[in-house]
């Protein structure tokens, strides 16, 4: 295997080295692939080149397919399939009547966001029933934190230039793929 096939895993105890690390080689014009970490490090998204989400669009478009399949279904009990005529005020209007439908409305918006997002989570992130899951050192669960980067995409840096980056900002182990 020559070295610019090669996927390198760096290991290191804690997560200033690692942002040592993800910093300097970004900085070089490098690009990284992943981070395994045992918890969530806040703020490491922009360092290591990852964009904002566009999960808060996907909400808001759940949200309104909820509010606007409440009023739909509301409209139509009200008007299509149960009129009632109760003392001759209209059956849908958002004048009176608002605070009847506001209840329906908020808990649909509710149910569509909240289910919407849970299936787009599973959708992004490939999780499926059946998946085996895929981690590349069992240790990122308890107390280790790995880099994983590709050479061919890092080859302005070249192999010994990442090596040479990784020792420097304190990583204790480099594994090769």
């Amino acid at each position: 295997m020559s070295d610019n096939s090669k996927i390198i895993y760096a290991v290191f105890w804690d997560e200033e080295p690692l942002l040592e690390a993800a910093i300097n080689i970004r900085k070089a014009k490098g690009k990284i692939k992943d981070v395994f970490s045992p918890f969530p490090i806040h703020g490491i998204d922009p360092i290591i080149g990852i964009e904002h989400t566009k999960l808060s669009t996907a909400a808001f478009f759940y949200g309104l397919t909820g509010c606007s399949l409440a009023l739909l279904m509301i409209w139509y009990m009200l008007i299509n399939d149960w009129p009632m005529n109760i003392g001759g005020k209209p059956s849908f209007t958002f004048g009176e009547n608002i605070p009847a439908f506001i209840p329906v409305t908020f808990e649909s918006t509710v149910f569509c966001t909240g289910h919407g997002m849970a299936l787009t989570y599973f959708l992004v992130n490939r999780i499926y029933p059946g998946k085996k899951n895929w981690n590349p050192d069992p240790r990122t669960t308890d107390d280790m934190f790995i880099l994983e980067l590709d050479v061919t995409k890092n080859s302005k840096i070249g192999y010994q230039g990442l090596k040479n980056i990784l020792t420097a900002a304190g990583c204790t182990e480099i594994r090769e793929k």
